[in-house]
């Protein structure tokens, strides 16, 4: 999604506080991929899949249990890529108890900040906009 190298390694990378500015992943390539899925004026609505930027494991698929289109407007109004629970590969992503969300080999993803409808993993582009692993 053509992600600015120097701000994933800092923000990936020996981090547990910052995060890319808010707003960032629509900076990016991101939503041009998302709209290249579009088809007849409407978005699709099958899962992408983000991966570890350091290992390339599989850590959150979304959307999943809403549209695309309520996936992309939660995200831009908290201002990171937004994911619910059932969004989450837990296999791969820990949620620290301070809310600190990291992949189970240390990558810095984001933070859990809660709302009205449960856990809302805020997580930074950059840290899941890596290839899946070979």
């Amino acid at each position: 999604w053509n992600c600015d190298y120097d701000t994933a390694d800092r923000i990936c990378n020996f981090n547990r506080h910052y995060a890319e500015f808010a707003g960032y992943w629509q900076t990016t390539d991101f939503l041009k991929s998302i709209r290249e899925t579009m088809k007849d004026n409407e978005l699709n609505d099958k899962p992408i899949q983000f991966y570890d930027s350091v290992t390339g494991a599989l850590l959150f698929e979304a959307p999943k249990g809403r549209t695309m289109e309520e996936f992309l407007k939660e995200s831009a109004s908290h201002g990171w890529p937004s994911f619910r629970d059932e969004e989450v590969n837990w296999e791969y992503v820990r949620c620290l108890r301070d809310g600190e969300c990291v992949s189970t080999t240390g990558t810095h993803l984001g933070h859990n900040l809660p709302d009205g409808k449960g856990n809302r993993y805020c997580i930074n582009l950059v840290s899941v906009a890596g290839q899946p692993e070979e």
